[in-house]
């Protein structure tokens, strides 16, 4: 289409009509920003960064305190509420709304928690936050009111010892957690009325033993679920049986680099958005490992290492899929990657610094 000239624009937008050019500003996608959020749990505040993509660059938007050892986030699906558990006395969960002009957060409400909280998530409706433990061994179920403020726990339940985890599939019947002590799986129907768990038939899943289960990831499909274990730096596919609620293993294989020596001490996975690639981080040698997924069986293909931040216990991928953000609990930085999609390979890091013990990510689109 031949460019409009300054002097031909306002004949031929009023040769357009109002009703032409109004389906033009209806068809023509609106650009979304790309905010980042940072829970730093040593200076108690969470980072509010802005994403280019264009760039490939992150830039400081905003530093909220809270108030308390921040660890694990969840944004609502709606993308208003950022909720984040606080693991220093008193255990509670925080809610923030999200500005969708600036992506700039604000306090919303706060509400106990039954204990200090290794990870949080939401139900499909949003209207129920589950919340694992690993020092109670014990998961939760708070309410969420119509505000998206947090209320009152309505269930506590003793779980095999170091809860890690916790997830709802995607049809929002069966809810998973991890307990790393244990070396199990827990699976749990959930009423979602009632924001009820009860035990599924069978209730649990044993994996390797001393390996440490920790951090899992469903494919989108939800065929598979990816489980990285803390102890051994060991990742598995499990084949899902999303009608019964049960989990089947059909691959195992390492995290660790080639020629590793020391303490095995993985962390946190995620899948590019496209099922493409799977990512991991271990601490001890503060790396990323990067695998391909295989389209039709699920199975992995390892491709290397890439070296990040000391001690990257938390990262995310971007909604795009081009983009990979760790953060590094002792370099207190988060390290910006370039994802090739022919390859999965990570391009060089772009740093920024950010608060003390950076360890929990969460990413989101802004129209």
């Amino acid at each position: 289409m031949k460019p409009f000239s300054k002097t031909s624009a306002p004949a031929s937008l009023a040769r357009l009509g109002l009703a032409a050019l109004l389906a033009i500003a209806v068809a023509a996608p609106a650009a979304a920003a790309t905010y980042v959020y940072v829970a730093n749990a040593d200076s108690q505040d969470i980072s509010v960064l802005s994403l280019d993509r264009q760039r490939g660059a992150l830039e400081p938007v905003q530093t909220v305190p809270v108030g308390g050892m921040v660890m694990p986030m969840v944004v609502s699906a709606d993308k208003r509420v950022l909720y984040a558990a606080l693991r220093s006395q008193p255990f509670r969960v925080t809610s923030l709304t999200i500005d969708p002009a600036s992506g700039k957060l604000q306090k919303l409400g706060e509400a106990p928690l039954a204990n200090s909280m290794a990870n949080i998530d939401l139900d499909a409706s949003g209207r129920w936050l589950f919340a694992a433990s690993y020092g109670g061994g014990t998961i939760s179920v708070n309410a969420i009111g119509k505000d998206g403020a947090p209320g009152a726990v309505t269930q506590l339940i003793q779980t095999g010892p170091n809860a890690h985890a916790i997830h709802a599939d995607a049809g929002n019947r069966f809810v998973l957690a991890t307990s790393l002590g244990a070396d199990q799986v827990s699976v749990w129907r959930f009423d979602a009325d009632k924001g009820l768990l009860s035990p599924n038939d069978p209730p649990l899943t044993q994996t390797a033993a001393k390996g440490g289960p920790r951090h899992f990831v469903w494919d989108k499909g939800q065929r598979r679920i990816y489980l990285l274990n803390e102890l051994d730096a060991g990742l598995h596919v499990y084949a899902w049986d999303a009608a019964r609620g049960t989990l089947t293993l059909e691959q195992s294989t390492t995290t660790l680099p080639a020629g590793f020596t020391g303490k095995p001490w993985a962390a946190d996975l995620h899948l590019t958005p496209d099922g493409r690639y799977l990512y991991a981080t271990e601490r001890t040698s503060s790396t990323i490992s990067a695998f391909k997924v295989d389209a039709a069986t699920g199975r992995l293909q390892p491709l290397g290492q890439t070296a990040t931040e000391k001690t990257p216990r938390g990262f995310a991928i971007d909604p795009s899929g081009r983009f990979l953000i760790a953060a590094g609990q002792e370099s207190h930085h988060v390290a910006l990657f370039a994802i090739d999609p022919a390859s999965g390979a990570l391009g060089a890091p772009q740093r920024i610094a950010v608060g003390k013990n950076p360890n929990w990510i969460e990413i989101v689109d802004l129209p």
